[in-house]
């Protein structure tokens, strides 16, 4: 079976209304870079009529493939269905809420001539709502901080990937999963373009503070150990200032004849020092769960149906 040129990864989810335009639009830029490409919409559950669409998209339209996950398991496991089962030189992952252009596409294939394997679009300025900014502005400054690892806020999904990049790609089996941040583990010649970011039409995105919390906290802990490391530093800093206070009590005691004084200031020492040990025991309670949860060893995702034969394609 021969390879496509170019493939193009759509994780779905309450986007059924877009997904024609989409289409159509892919089809238009698509077509000016190869006859032989495809395009894999992968269902994450959503609870509109987003599998109906892309069956009727693929039953008309063969080079269009369908894979619809049993449940709602999160965009970054759609994206990896997503690229285990792509067969393609080169391969596209962008969303599906029109946000991300499929004209600029072409811009991203045309920057692999240079040499590059990871090419991603970067948002020069941002068509959304000024809550959602200052949301993922928090998530990315707190996000780099406690990661080691600088992060691009105006980098998302967006991006085009060589077949040698996905190869490695799929060897990456952790439970928690960030596409861009596996990307940069990955290595490879790599860089971004300006693109435009549209505003989206209508709807709201999925990631509310909350969720953007709760996915750098997984992220972080998943593959960063700076957590622990802070609090043994400030248990270490603690201690210092505990000992300089001691030895300012010991001097006020026998050179200035000063009585310790103090169940208000004993009080509030002991409840301090018990909530930050709670604190550092929830740190490694995370840590535990982390690897409780990776040496289960379960599926990221479970595949409900397809359009296609997912048989002769190696996962």
């Amino acid at each position: 079976m021969q390879k496509n040129n170019i493939s193009v990864i759509i994780p779905v989810y309450g986007c059924g209304n877009y997904l024609n335009e989409l289409y159509y639009r892919l089809l238009t830029t698509l077509i000016q870079i190869s006859n032989n490409f495809e395009i894999i919409m992968i269902n994450d559950s959503s609870l509109d009529n987003a599998w109906e669409i892309i069956e009727s998209i693929a039953l008309k339209d063969n080079r269009v493939k369908g894979i619809s996950l049993s449940r709602n398991f999160g965009q970054h496991y759609a994206i990896t269905a997503g690229l285990d089962y792509v067969d393609a030189e080169w391969i596209v992952v962008m969303d599906c809420d029109l946000q991300d252009r499929p004209e600029d596409i072409m811009k991203l294939y045309n920057k692999t001539k240079d040499g590059y394997k990871i090419i991603f679009g970067s948002r020069v300025k941002r068509e959304d709502s000024y809550l959602k900014r200052l949301n993922s502005k928090i998530f990315y400054k707190v996000y780099s901080y406690l990661s080691d690892n600088e992060v691009d806020g105006s980098i998302a999904n967006f991006s085009i990937i060589s077949n040698d990049v996905v190869m490695y790609l799929r060897k990456f089996k952790e439970q928690d999963r960030m596409y861009p941040l596996f990307i940069n583990l990955v290595g490879f010649k790599r860089c971004s373009i300006d693109i435009k970011h549209s505003a989206r039409e209508n709807g709201k995105s999925s990631y509310t503070l909350l969720k953007l919390i709760n996915l750098a906290i997984d992220s972080i802990i998943s593959h960063s150990d700076k957590l622990l490391k802070l609090s043994i530093k400030f248990g270490f800093l603690l201690s210092f200032f505990t000992i300089l206070y001691a030895i300012w009590l010991i001097i006020r005691y026998f050179i200035y004849n000063i009585p310790v004084e103090g169940w208000t200031s004993m009080m509030v020492s002991i409840y301090f020092i018990g909530g930050l040990l709670f604190i550092n025991m929830g740190i490694l309670g995370l840590y535990i769960g982390k690897i409780f949860n990776e040496v289960k060893k379960r599926p990221l995702y479970i595949i409900e149906k397809t359009t296609f034969d997912i048989s002769n394609r190696q996962v």
